[in-house]
Parts: C-alpha cells; sequence; structure tokens
C-alpha cells in the first residue's frame, strides 16, 4: 500500500472506530508500519484538517470527530474531475487554498480505484492561465477580515500610483472586468469603495469588529452578476 492510499484508510480506520479510537500500536499493526510511521501520517493529516487528536492516559489512542468529517459520499470520477478542473481555473484568487483543501477532503474520501480515475481525467483538462495571481499576505488578510467580519488596513494604490491608507469594513468580493475587488465600507472617505485586489500594496487585520455593511449598499449589480451560492 502507497502513502497515498494509506492515509485514505488510516482516516476510514479511525472514523470508523468512532469514539473508542485506536492506538499507535493498533493503527501500526493494521497497516503493517512501524508505530513512527503512524505518527507522522497523523501529523501529516492533522497539517491536512483532519480533525484527530491523541486521547493520552491508559487506554488512549487516536480519535476523530465524526461529525467534522466528510461521511462517505459516492461522487463520480467525472463529478471530482469537474471540481479539480474548477478548482485548478481559480489558482491565486480569493479563498484558493480553501477551495483546494476542500477538493483534498473530496478525493481522500473517495475509493482509490475512482480518486485515481479522477485524476486521470483531470490530466487530460488544460488551462492556460495568464492572469497572474495577486499577493498571497494580502489575498489571506482580505478573506479573514471577510469571513470574521473584521477591520482591515490596508495600503491602497489609486490608478495614478498615488498611495494611501485606508480602513476598511469589508462588506463583499467581487470579479468584474477581468479584476478581482474588495467592496466595503471606507473610513477615510465615509463611504462604499471598490478597492482592485491587484492594487493592494499591503493589508493587515486588525482585532477590531467590522461594522455591518448590507451588499445593497454597493448599489444595483448588472444583470449578468450573481452571487456564489454553494447549494448550486
Amino acid at each position: 500500500m502507497n502513502r497515498t492510499d494509506r492515509l485514505y484508510a488510516l482516516r476510514e480506520e479511525l472514523r470508523r472506530a468512532g469514539s473508542a479510537g485506536r492506538s499507535a500500536e493498533q493503527l501500526a499493526a493494521r497497516f503493517e508500519v512501524s508505530a513512527r510511521t503512524v505518527k507522522r501520517d497523523i501529523s501529516s493529516l492533522q497539517q491536512g484538517g483532519f480533525p484527530v487528536w491523541a486521547r493520552p492516559g491508559r487506554g488512549g489512542g487516536y480519535t476523530v470527530d465524526a461529525e467534522a468529517t466528510l461521511p462517505p459520499v459516492n461522487f463520480t470520477a467525472a463529478e471530482a474531475s469537474g471540481l479539480a478542473a474548477a478548482v485548478a481555473a481559480h489558482r491565486g484568487q480569493p479563498f484558493d487554498a480553501d477551495a483546494r483543501a476542500a477538493l483534498g477532503k473530496v478525493l481522500a474520501a473517495m475509493p482509490g480505484a475512482a480518486r485515481r480515475r479522477a485524476s486521470a481525467t483531470a490530466a487530460r483538462i488544460w488551462l492556460d492561465q495568464q492572469e497572474r495571481p495577486g499577493d498571497a499576505h494580502v489575498r489571506r488578510a482580505v478573506e479573514q477580515a471577510l469571513h470574521e467580519s473584521r477591520v482591515l488596513t490596508v495600503r491602497y494604490r489609486d490608478a495614478d500610483g498615488a498611495l494611501t491608507t485606508r480602513e476598511v469594513d469589508p462588506a463583499f468580493l467581487a470579479r468584474a472586468d477581468g479584476a478581482w475587488y474588495l467592496v466595503g465600507h471606507c473610513r477615510l472617505r465615509d463611504a462604499i469603495r471598490w478597492f482592485r485586489i491587484d492594487r493592494i500594496a499591503s493589508a493587515n487585520v486588525t482585532s477590531r469588529a467590522a461594522a455591518p455593511v448590507p451588499v445593497a449598499a454597493a448599489g444595483t449589480p448588472p444583470d449578468t452578476a450573481r452571487p456564489v451560492d454553494p447549494a448550486l
């Protein structure tokens, strides 16, 4: 069993064990590897966002929260390939890292044969990505401020190249005319502003809660604009 398949099998073994958990020794015997290898694999799962933790004491072991994991699903190889294509097309854009993490969880929950078929199909999809991704630190700060509703401090460069420092109450992200924008209330101008993310020279999330900004405050979107709906 290669490491990728073992990590998947390890996840499923821990999920099946439920609250009883499994010790490193039990897992080592189950997968015919050393306890040290099991601990290294557990660390990799934790770094990937899988909710597994060590239970100390006699009879301890590794336990997962079943409610926090993706239950068995029946994604087809074609469906997974479609998700992979969508995530790849979004590379370097807002919430890109989260999209890739979600795709990884979907692939890890699929049977090995279906996962390999999905990878083979995805390899037949090519993307010519000419758009350069923005600064990763700026992107992560914008994502965090929006997700946690916190004030964002930015150094912003306007169309003439002039830099100003702004404090922004984020409202939403929008893609228009080939660029991503952070839309929010600018405290310096005391008005709604659209900030092109690729013109944000630096961004830092503050500890202050952002003032609520209704989406309607930005005006009426064009007929072709649609919000992203995870239910679709």
